[in-house]
C-alpha cells in the first residue's frame, strides 16, 4: 500500500506519516541547538560593536599573555617559591593546566570542529586584534587551562581563589574582546576547567607519591555539621 499524498504527490502535510518520537526529539533538539547558536553570535556581535578603547590595550595584552599558559605558570612560579602549602597549590595548578590543555585542543576541538568568528564581518576594531589561532574555536583552551589553574590552586590555597577566579574570567572575556572565540566557547571551556581541576586533584589524592598526595590533603576540609 502506497503512502497518502496531496495533489502534488507531496507526503508532508496532514495525511503524512508519523516521523516518530526519535524524529521529533532530534528536530526539538536542533531547534534549541539553533536558537543557542543565535545568541551566541548575538552576544558576539554586540561586544564586537560596543566601543571600549580603555580596555582594548590591556585585554588584548592579557589574551596575549595568556598564551600557553604564560599568566598561570608565571604565578605557579612565584608560588612555588612561597613556601610549603604555595607549593602543594602550584603543583595543583599545573596538573589541572596539564588536564585542561589535553581535553580541550586534543578531544574538544577535535569533537566538535567549531568554525572561528568572522571578526572582519563583526567590524571587530584592529585595535583588539590578536593572532587568529587556526585551531577550532569550540572549546575556549585558554579560558579551560586558567579556569583549571584558578579553581585548583584556590582548593588548596583558599586566599587565592577570589584573585586568580577574577584573573581567569579576565582571561576569558578578552577572547571574545579579540574576536577570536564565541562567548558559548568561553562558557564551555570554563565548565571544562572546573571538570579538569577536578580531575587533577582526584589523581593527587590517589597518586602512590607521598608529595603529589599531599596536594589533595592541604585542601580544607570541610566543617563538620553541629552536634
Amino acid at each position: 500500500m502506497t503512502e497518502p499524498t496531496n495533489a502534488d504527490g507531496d507526503t508532508s502535510g496532514p495525511l503524512a506519516p508519523d516521523p516518530g518520537p526519535g524524529r521529533s526529539r532530534g528536530r526539538a533538539l536542533s531547534a534549541v541547538l539553533g536558537d543557542l547558536r543565535a545568541v551566541d553570535g548575538a552576544l558576539y556581535a554586540a561586544v564586537a560593536a560596543t566601543s571600549t578603547p580603555t580596555l582594548d590595550r590591556a585585554l588584548r595584552r592579557l589574551s596575549h599573555a595568556a598564551d600557553h599558559s604564560k599568566v598561570s605558570l608565571g604565578i605557579a612560579a612565584a608560588l612555588a617559591v612561597s613556601g610549603a602549602r604555595p607549593r602543594r597549590a602550584a603543583l595543583a595548578g599545573v596538573g589541572a593546566v596539564a588536564v585542561a590543555s589535553a581535553s580541550s585542543n586534543l578531544l574538544g576541538k577535535w569533537l566538535v570542529r567549531r568554525a572561528r568568528p568572522d571578526r572582519e564581518a563583526a567590524r571587530v576594531t584592529v585595535d583588539r586584534y590578536v593572532p587568529m589561532p587556526a585551531s577550532a574555536s569550540f572549546p575556549s583552551g585558554h579560558t579551560a587551562s586558567a579556569v583549571a589553574f584558578a579553581t585548583a590552586v584556590g582548593v588548596v590555597l583558599p586566599a587565592a581563589a577570589v584573585p586568580l577566579g577574577a584573573l581567569a574570567s579576565a582571561v576569558g572575556y578578552s577572547r571574545v574582546h579579540t574576536g577570536v572565540h564565541y562567548p558559548g566557547d568561553v562558557a564551555a571551556g570554563a565548565v571544562l576547567g572546573i571538570a579538569s581541576a577536578a580531575a587533577a586533584l582526584a589523581a593527587a589524592a590517589a597518586a602512590p607519591v607521598p608529595g603529589l598526595r599531599s596536594v589533595y590533603s592541604a585542601a580544607p576540609a570541610a566543617p563538620s555539621a553541629p552536634g
